[in-house]
């Protein structure tokens, strides 16, 4: 428990908010006028002349579907490299959501790409479209095209929910990967075939700018950051406690380590350097605040990987990547705190809660378990909230079959309410961390209650 606490800031909430939302939407709107950048590029080129016979259109209208599909897959690259402006501004979560949503119209696009030119050169041959498909492959590095278009199918495929539910993270993530391929593998058709991105055009230097971008991306915050980050700060496992059945605080040192610039309630992507762990990473919370040498972080058996790191030896050797998420303090927009937990979604909770910057009476903290056995680091978040003058209640017990189902039965019985709880909700930042279907019944009520979707910060515990 740390002895003291950072002398109190005051922050104007609202106008920090306001700052980040702008650079949001300034964000949001680039990635999409990528897309239209790259379609009008073509157009300018001579694109819009080639709009004359039904076939030069189909044909036109295919080549648009692929260069604004594969600009989406190019800005998804971009949104998953965790490149920190983006994650300071969005924040992991919502980059990654962005990242998934475009994943089905990338794919639609690229397939109607295909399909388009496919029909278009048949419509100017007079041949059966079908019948395309050989002289298409047989022109030079269009096997390496149908090829990235078969990785990609797999990679969307496997990011479907009903389809990822099947995986372990490990296997999704492995699969995942095949992205990277997919991109690298349709670059060399655009360049060599259809000399729609000839040399010293507009349309190719601004192509083969969008590819370092990503690429460059990816390898810089993927790959290059976290090794030298790692080497930098060299950090081990110290202990590892059991605090309960099926969890276990990992107590990790290195040096320097308050020069991660980590916030209470990010999460670091970690991996053990055991023979039965390297090969697995693992994105977990903080528990507590980085000192100078020390962390933490705390682990719920959910499988083999979580179980496996939950053993690892003392002096264990740990490569991190991170610290990710807007899962802080950072985030608020009023100067007034709710704060919720559920199981070990109290993990950044916790850490949170040592961090934030509020005075006295200016946050109130919500404790939820299923039974006293998962009370997890309760403790130390009551000692926390003492200290900095937080009101703190508890709940425990089976969920609620009538009323908010994120309740304990005897409480949703007793008319407890959210509102009751917490007076000042409508004029607090609410956040909430758990088990999903808990969560999302905790936010549809506190929506009810009329709180605005950007005062809630929702840290899921699923992938």
């Amino acid at each position: 428990m740390p002895q003291g606490f950072a002398p109190l800031r005051r922050v104007d909430h609202r106008r920090a908010y306001a700052r980040r939302a702008r650079r949001a939407d300034l964000l949001v709107m680039a990635l999409w006028t990528s897309g239209a950048i790259a379609a009008a590029l073509f157009l300018l080129s001579g694109g819009a002349a080639q709009f004359t016979t039904p076939a030069e259109v189909v044909t036109s209208l295919g080549i648009v579907a692929g260069l604004i599909g594969t600009d989406f897959i190019l800005v998804m690259l971009v949104l998953a490299a965790r490149i920190p402006v983006i994650d300071r501004t969005i924040g992991h979560d919502r980059a990654i959501a962005t990242h998934r949503r475009l994943g089905k119209p990338a794919l639609y696009l690229l397939l109607g790409h295909g399909a388009l030119l496919l029909i278009g050169y048949g419509m100017s041959e007079g041949y059966d479209p079908v019948a395309e498909l050989g002289p298409m492959l047989a022109l030079p590095d269009m096997p390496l095209a149908f090829a990235g278009m078969g990785l990609l199918i797999a990679v969307v495929v496997t990011s479907l929910v009903a389809v990822r539910r099947r995986f372990s993270y490990e296997g999704w993530h492995l699969v995942h990967l095949l992205s990277y391929a997919s991109v690298a593998f349709a670059l060399p058709h655009q360049l060599s075939v259809g000399g729609v991105l000839a040399e010293g055009t507009a349309q190719r230097i601004y192509w083969i700018a969008l590819y370092v971008v990503a690429f460059g991306a990816i390898v810089t915050f993927r790959f290059v950051e976290p090794v030298v980050s790692s080497l930098r700060h060299r950090i081990v496992v110290d202990d590892v406690v059991g605090i309960a059945l099926g969890v276990t605080s990992i107590h990790l040192k290195g040096r320097n380590l308050r020069a991660l610039g980590a916030e209470g309630g990010q999460f670091f992507i970690w991996r053990f350097w055991t023979r039965r762990t390297w090969w697995h990473s693992h994105p977990v919370s903080l528990s507590s605040v980085p000192t100078g040498s020390t962390a933490r972080i705390t682990v719920r058996e959910l499988g083999k990987g979580s179980g496996r790191i939950s053993t690892v030896p003392r002096g264990t050797r740990v490569s991190i990547e991170g610290p990710y998420g807007l899962f802080t303090d950072a985030a608020r927009t009023s100067p007034k705190l709710a704060i919720v937990a559920a199981g070990v979604g109290v993990t950044p909770i916790r850490a949170l809660l040592e961090h934030a910057q509020f005075a006295p009476g200016e946050a109130t903290v919500l404790l939820r378990a299923g039974s006293p056995d998962e009370t997890y680091l309760w403790d130390e978040v009551r000692d926390l909230a003492a200290a900095k003058g937080a009101t703190c209640f508890v709940m425990v017990g089976h969920r609620a079959r009538t009323g908010p189902s994120w309740m304990s039965e005897t409480d949703a019985r007793r008319g407890v309410t959210l509102m009751a709880t917490f007076p000042d909700l409508l004029r607090s930042d609410l956040y909430l961390c758990g088990p999903t279907a808990w969560l999302e019944s905790l936010e549809a009520d506190a929506l009810a209650a009329g709180i605005r979707p950007h005062q809630i910060h929702a840290e899921r515990f699923d992938w």
